[in-house]
């Protein structure tokens, strides 16, 4: 939760400053505002116009010990219960008289302070510290508190006397260890809470003694202080029930959560899950009561400036980031604005090598002082960044300002973009090299097989798609687009690969890549036959199979009629799908591609088996594995040997069609294509079933399928084939 607004001083009466006040101190040692420090014995502000802390230190009343100074919580405070237990582990007395010193650091906003005062409220309540010393740091503000003011306000909440307070920080460090030494020994146990620490420095001279406890909140991961706990955001429905609360705090009678809990879950979600974000949006919809959540929430996610409408006046999202970002050094505030030129949700370490133009030792030590100011964080996959979606849209704000200030500024963005869209596309082409057949050539040695470029593509494929959008009709969209093609129908990413070819078609035709547009028409025209939209699919490979025939391409011509036939037979138009295999099988002969002709020769016979003429539907299923074996594509091999298996259960030569379908599912598990084994599996079920083989038996192997649908992320498949198992289960009861 974000911090808890200050309270102002109030007034009070001033009184005359020593001579050794005055020689002692000099320009501003002492002068801390109450609402800095929240140490509880001020009086009141500074009045008159003579020196500053003169003036200040009359207003000290000289009460003995300010130690009960923990503000209450908010009424929405929610969601911290693990992060609360941690920090009670650390603050719970023991018997080796050790301090408990816990650091809690996290993003701004994100409610480090109030979770602070919570495990203050709920040590107190088990009676492990007889007092509560605040301390505010102003780590972020453009003068941060020096050693010397934060050991001076501690040692007054102690009821150390002004005069008695030495005047160095080394002196004053001494006395308020002697002076926690001395509270210990009476048994006394103190829980100093420091508040907004930007560096160990800060905080080194407040390590207590014996067994009094620190805690410690801040932006940073400060090492070496003591137990590190990092707050992340809250979960979902922690927002909402923030929200809620926030909302019903200020009337009773707000039911907007209630009445719409879909819109308040987009509120929450928009606002990051940030309990700042949360709280300023919650005034907001505080002081406009007509407003509904639904309107909020366009707002928050449709509006350019999301930034500008997390701002209540007095609180300011942007501000908070403002603070950190400024106490970067330069280099790290550069990349933390080049992150943002990554269209995607994360990014790993080489791209951002890429990004950067520097050695990788570098950019990995810069990297690493960003998540230590926790303005990214580490990836669950090592080697991978995040960034807030706030935050990213806070460092694209400011690199477009910085790039708008200044035309060579603009220039090395320009060039840092381009540095990282080269290598997204340089990857991912070799990576496509590892989907494609043994007659296209040898893989590129990038990745050392199949699997490696699949964890890859795994890892990046969000990047790799958002970043072909951001690139528009341009050659480098079209190329990323195609690379990505072969491994999103792999994934069974159908709607994701519909998407991208399409846009790799827009941007051929855009650019005028008539070659590659004819491509582009026929990969587009496959996508669309795997989610059903065969009308559109044979409009997209008639369109292709014109250009190609334009262009005297023979081989890609026969590719076209290939998948025309495809689509012809899924439309049950099973005369004209023999046509268009027949046709594809003689270009291909023509064209001298043995790999090509075994593909038709496979999508011949699945149309002769529509037509029940099995008998040739075997002869071309076996010349198909003939051939795919010459060529060395065994996984084309494993495809023809299941739909061998098939034209042998239509003619009923059951040991055969077992046969065949176990061999394709062995290659098909070896090639690690888990759709296509799911489907071989499930021809050999229903083998199975036609052979009246034991249930026991077909059920495991639907069963089988149906994990290897899982496994391919093709859910509907999946719940088909446990449908099965049902099915199967009920006819042996």
């Amino acid at each position: 939760m974000g911090g808890k607004k200050k309270p102002k001083g109030g007034a009070g009466k001033n009184r005359k400053g020593t001579a050794r006040d005055k020689t002692r101190v000099g320009s501003r040692v002492g002068a801390v505002p109450v609402n800095d420090f929240r140490a509880g014995h001020f009086s009141g502000p500074a009045q008159g116009s003579g020196t500053q802390y003169n003036t200040f230190v009359q207003q000290y009343a000289p009460v003995p010990t300010a130690l009960a100074s923990l503000p209450p919580l908010p009424p929405e405070f929610t969601g911290r219960d693990e992060d609360l237990a941690f920090l009670l582990d650390v603050l719970a007395p023991d018997q080796d008289a050790r301090p408990a010193v816990a650091v809690l650091a996290g993003l701004p906003g994100v409610g480090k302070t109030t979770l602070a005062h919570a495990a203050g409220h709920a040590a107190q309540k088990q009676n492990w510290f007889t007092g509560v010393l605040l301390v505010g740091l102003r780590g972020y503000d453009p003068t941060p508190a020096r050693p010397e003011e934060v050991l001076d306000a501690l040692l007054r909440s102690m009821g150390v006397p002004a005069e008695h307070i030495p005047p160095t920080a080394a002196e004053r460090e001494a006395l308020y260890r002697s002076q926690l030494d001395a509270r210990a020994r009476t048994g006394e146990r103190l829980l100093v809470i420091a508040d907004n620490a930007s560096s160990v420095e800060q905080v080194r001279p407040l390590l207590p003694p014996g067994r009094h406890g620190l805690l410690v909140t801040s932006r940073r991961s400060l090492p070496g202080l003591g137990r590190l706990r990092s707050l992340n955001l809250l979960q979902p429905e922690d927002a909402v029930a923030l929200l809620d609360a926030a909302l019903k705090n200020a009337d009773p009678e707000d039911c907007r959560v209630e009445d719409d809990p879909e819109a308040a879950e987009r509120v929450s979600l928009a606002c990051g899950c940030l309990p700042l974000a949360l709280q300023i949006t919650a005034a907001l919809l505080v002081a406009d009561p007509g407003q509904p959540l639904a309107e909020r929430a366009d707002r928050l996610t449709h509006s350019e400036g999301r930034l500008e409408g997390l701002d209540d006046g007095e609180r300011s999202l942007r501000a908070a980031f403002d603070q950190s970002l400024d106490r970067l050094p330069p280099q790290q505030a550069d990349l933390f604005r080049l992150l943002s030129l990554n269209a995607g949700p994360d990014i790993s370490t080489a791209a951002v090598t890429a990004l950067t133009g520097q050695s990788q030792q570098v950019t990995e030590h810069l990297l690493g002082q960003l998540a230590t100011a926790h303005l990214i964080q580490r990836s669950a996959i090592r080697g991978r960044w995040q960034m807030h979606d706030l935050l990213r849209d806070y460092a694209a704000q400011q690199a477009a300002a910085h790039t708008a200030a200044s035309r060579p500024a603009r220039r090395r963005y320009e060039q840092a973009r381009a540095r990282l869209v080269d290598h997204y596309l340089r990857t991912a082409e070799a990576a496509d090299t590892h989907f494609r057949s043994p007659a296209e050539g040898i893989p590129a040695p990038l990745f050392e097989d199949r699997n490696q470029a699949l964890e890859w593509l795994d890892a990046e494929r969000a990047n790799l798609i958002a970043t072909a959008r951001t690139e528009g009709a341009t050659s480098k969209a079209a190329r990323l687009a195609f690379a990505v093609g072969r491994y999103l129908e792999w994934r069974r990413r159908l709607q994701d690969s519909v998407a991208i070819r399409a846009l790799a078609l827009d941007a051929c035709r855009e650019t005028g890549d008539d070659r590659n547009e004819a491509g582009a028409w026929n990969n587009l025209g496959a996508t669309l036959q795997e989610v059903r939209r065969f009308d559109e699919a044979i409009t997209a490979h008639e369109t292709a199979r014109t250009l190609y025939q334009q262009s005297d391409d023979t081989n890609n011509e026969a590719t076209t009629w290939n998948n025309l036939g495809n689509a012809l037979r899924e439309l049950q138009r099973f005369d004209e799908a023999i046509t268009a295999s027949e046709t594809a099988r003689t270009l291909y002969q023509q064209s001298g591609d043995a790999d090509g002709e075994a593909g038709a020769w496979n999508n011949l016979g699945l149309a002769l088996q529509e037509v029940r003429r099995f008998d040739e539907a075997i002869t071309a299923h076996e010349t198909a594995c003939a051939l795919y074996q010459q060529s060395g594509d065994t996984h084309g091999e494993a495809i023809a040997w299941n739909n061998l298996g098939t034209a042998f259960r239509g003619l009923q030569r059951f040991p055969e069609a077992v046969a065949a379908g176990k061999r394709a599912i062995e290659m098909l598990r070896e090639a690690e294509d888990s759709f296509r084994t799911g489907e071989a599996l499930g021809e050999l079920a229903t083998t199975l079933t036609a052979a009246q083989v034991d249930a026991v038996e077909v059920r495991a192997v639907w069963l089988s399928a149906a994990e290897a649908y899982e496994q391919a992320n093709a859910t509907q498949e999946a719940t088909d084939a446990r449908e099965q198992v049902d099915k199967v289960t009920e006819n042996t009861i």
